[in-house]
């Protein structure tokens, strides 16, 4: 199971460069291993195109490194603390992204204006305190935050995305999604004032969104 998510997490660091959500060794994925209190997380400082599976590191749930032979994301006390006090969680994201960071350089939470949003994050992308990189004080924001909230993002101030979601895979989509959101917001901003969405309706398509959209024998 530890070899099938290294490999599962290392691909999905590919994805974080497809959509241009990170610049050079920056950002990170990570995994939480079915039944463990392990995870598996990006090592620090290494390029993208040098990512392997057995690059990855294994964590409890501590952040201390169980195996690997490099030094994991300087992220990785974040991550542990959200694994701790979210069980639910089965992957973190976290990424630079353009126009989400931007958002978080204003400490400003991204409103729901368009159904994209409603129907992903069941309303506006919440923003999260300032917090040091290195400890898990990152953790206990995103933690603080999300906790109750359906957005599986937030905007940490000053610094950029964290996602959270019952996988890696699911963790990276929210984070694909946010920027995107990001951005169009952003845009709509230039040409006017974007018009919210009530909230009964936000909650209709959530609802739909989460319970009927798609093939439902493989979500």
């Amino acid at each position: 199971m530890i070899e099938q998510l290294r490999e599962a997490v290392c691909g999905l660091h590919a994805e974080l460069v497809r959509y241009n959500l990170v610049a050079w060794t920056a950002g990170n994925v990570s995994g939480r291993v079915p039944g463990e209190d392990l995870f598996v997380i990006k090592p620090s400082g290494v390029s993208y195109d040098d990512l392997t599976p057995a690059s990855m590191v294994v964590c409890d749930l501590e952040g201390n490194v169980v195996d690997g032979a490099h030094a994991p994301s300087s992220d990785t006390a974040a991550h542990a603390y959200v694994y701790r006090h979210m069980p639910e969680v089965g992957g973190v994201v976290h990424t630079h992204s353009t126009y989400a960071s931007a958002w978080a350089a204003r400490g400003e939470s991204i409103p729901c204006v368009l159904t994209a949003m409603a129907d992903e994050f069941g309303g506006e992308i919440p923003i999260g305190p300032f917090a040091l990189i290195g400890g898990d004080d990152i953790g206990k924001g995103i933690v603080k935050v999300l906790s109750g909230h359906r957005s599986p993002a937030v905007l940490m101030q000053n610094h950029g995305v964290f996602t959270i979601g019952a996988s890696a895979k699911a963790a990276v989509k929210a984070a694909v999604m946010c920027e995107d959101v990001a951005r169009t917001v952003h845009v709509s901003r230039q040409l006017g004032e974007p018009l919210p969405i009530r909230q009964d309706d936000v909650d209709r398509l959530y609802d739909r969104y989460q319970n009927v959209y798609g093939q439902r024998s493989s979500r």
